[in-house]
């Protein structure tokens, strides 16, 4: 299943997660992470996902933060019942977003 592709198949995944505004979990760097999926956009010809980090491995991080990771990093990617609430962390009208943008929540 590992077909070279411009869009990975998590693309649908995804928005489907930030459109309905529920956590999506996956395996990042060898650990398992639950994130709020808040914005998707392209860097250097990559996909990337900024999200707030609801648990890393099972437990909560110690500040909330968004974190950008690479959705070609995200492996087992699945949509969670869990629902969450844009975070006042995000920032879309941030310069890096501009013209990249390929579906944000809505805040």
């Amino acid at each position: 299943m590992n077909k070279p592709s411009a869009v990975p198949d998590t693309v649908p995944i995804v928005f489907e997660a930030i459109v309905k505004q529920q956590a999506i979990a996956a395996t990042y760097n060898r650990g398992e992470v639950t994130l709020a999926p808040h914005i998707l956009y392209t860097k250097h010809g990559e996909i990337y996902l900024d999200a707030l980090t609801l648990e890393r491995d099972g437990q909560p991080p110690k500040e909330p933060k968004i974190g950008a990771f690479k959705l070609s990093g995200l492996n087992g990617l699945r949509i969670t019942p869990r629902r969450f609430k844009p975070s006042e962390l995000f920032v879309p009208g941030d310069g890096k977003y501009e013209g990249v943008t390929l579906l944000a929540v809505e805040v």
